[in-house]
């Protein structure tokens, strides 16, 4: 027992030893690749990617280092470990389409870091792309975690692609309103805003008769990061200058007949 120890023990601890200097070797060893990415003109959406797998992997080789050295016979346990990545990888058949999900995301880029998306019920920017979620922040401030499986086989929509966006309102007037006095005033609010593009040409047209209001559809092209200023401004704009031009928007209301 005494001859096993003293055979035994300078192992385990040069094993210790070095299992302890490699955690701190490869803590310094990311810390200086994640600075030279952040450096270089790395695509964002890769960097916390690449920074994951790299983490594994040398954590992944320090461990086999280290039962290498105390003794563990590598050709078994590369069949245990066969046998064991295989009953684990049933086990998390969703981890590791999460995983080839991330691949898909980096490889076609449906979407990148500071993309604006709505997918899987969310809206949000693009915060972070890791190696199994991607992480959404929405507009109120909330951190949505979704799965990149998901996100790489089913529909998504992307708002930061295209430079120009097109603004649609529904304005509706009262009947007995003139149309064509309308008509002027809308396009006559669109061509002040200095944000809503000239071409294509702001479309206006009657597009409901309603039950209570005569529809107009208004459909104005901007640049993206103007959509919302536009929409929210011309609605207040509309309803402003309607009351000073004599029109009327109306609310949906019932005429009640009481017959004695």
């Amino acid at each position: 027992m005494t001859e096993i120890l003293t055979n035994y023990a300078p192992k385990l601890a040069a094993a210790i030893a070095v299992l302890i200097i490699g955690i701190w070797v490869i803590k310094l060893l990311v810390s200086l690749v994640e600075k030279i990415t952040q450096k270089t003109n790395m695509d964002a959406t890769l960097r916390p990617f690449i920074m994951s797998i790299i983490r594994i992997g040398l954590k992944v080789l320090l461990i086999v280092s280290v039962l290498g050295m105390v003794g563990v016979e590598m050709t078994s346990f590369v069949v245990i470990l066969g046998a064991a990545g295989l009953a684990v990888g049933m086990a998390l058949s969703g981890t590791l389409q999460n995983f080839a999900g991330g691949v898909m995301i980096l490889l076609f880029k449906p979407f990148k870091v500071d993309d604006f998306i709505d997918a899987q019920g969310y809206m949000g920017v693009v915060s972070e792309i890791q190696i199994f979620n991607t992480v959404l922040k929405t507009p109120d401030n909330k951190t949505i975690i979704i799965p990149n499986g998901q996100l790489s086989t089913s529909s998504m929509t992307n708002f930061s692609v295209e430079p120009k966006r097109r603004v649609d309102w529904t304005v509706g007037i009262a009947y007995g309103n003139d149309v064509d006095k309308a008509r002027k005033v809308i396009n006559k609010l669109c061509a002040e805003d200095s944000r809503i593009l000239k071409d294509p040409e702001v479309f206006i047209a009657v597009s409901e008769l309603a039950d209570s209001s005569v529809n107009f559809a208004v459909r104005a092209w901007v640049n993206a990061e103007d959509y919302w200023g536009v929409f929210f401004d011309m609605n207040e704009n509309i309803y402003k200058t309607f009351a000073k031009e004599g029109l009327d928007i109306p609310f949906p209301q019932m005429d009640v007949h009481i017959h004695k």
